[in-house]
């Protein structure tokens, strides 16, 4: 333990000693030396957190966290980025589970915010659907041949090729994709 005396500090400080009481200068205080040594002591914080928090996972920077579901989604992992073409075959081919289909741009805010909602969405039907998307900018002319004139676009496609496709545009409630997905399709 170190001591360090209260008369030094005092004579450093001349307007605090005068108020000092005599016996103060005769007192010292001790502080506890870390059992750590020096150079780990100094890299480290004071605080243990680490004991207070959860042990952190070694996660993908480009990983993000889908708000209430507790998982954490690597892009494309849920909701796939596909070509003119591959969205052609999808939307052709025999499927067992509703197509949703999500049109946007990377410079786009809506879009953004609904994406958020799609990797959501793709979370809870994982099983139940398939999310997709296309980035308007990489397939211009795909997109204004489906008539996509607003962002984010979004087409529900049923497992019943007989039914029609749904659309929206703009960004939309959670709750309407929801309702469109169980109710529609």
């Amino acid at each position: 333990m170190a001591s360090f005396p209260l008369a030094s500090a005092a004579r450093s400080l001349p307007t605090i000693a005068s108020h000092l009481p005599a016996a103060a200068t005769t007192r010292s205080v001790s502080i506890p030396a870390s059992p750590v040594p020096a150079a780990k002591n100094a890299a480290s914080c004071s605080l243990n957190t680490r004991s207070r928090r959860r042990p952190a996972v070694r996660r993908n920077a480009a990983e993000t966290y889908v708000p209430g579901s507790g998982k954490y989604i690597a892009p494309d992992y849920l909701v796939k980025k596909v070509s003119a073409r591959e969205l052609e075959e999808l939307v052709r081919g025999e499927r067992k589970v509703p197509l949703i289909v999500d049109f946007y741009a990377t410079w786009c805010g809506p879009c953004v915010l609904m994406a958020q909602d799609v990797e959501t969405l793709a979370v809870e039907y994982e099983d139940s659907a398939l999310f997709v998307k296309v980035d308007t900018d990489e397939e211009y002319e795909f997109a204004r041949d489906m008539q996509v004139r607003g962002l984010p676009t979004l087409y529900f496609f049923s497992p019943d090729q007989g039914k029609d496709a749904v659309r929206t545009e703009g960004l939309i409630p959670i709750e309407m994709v929801r309702n469109i997905i169980e109710n529609e399709l």
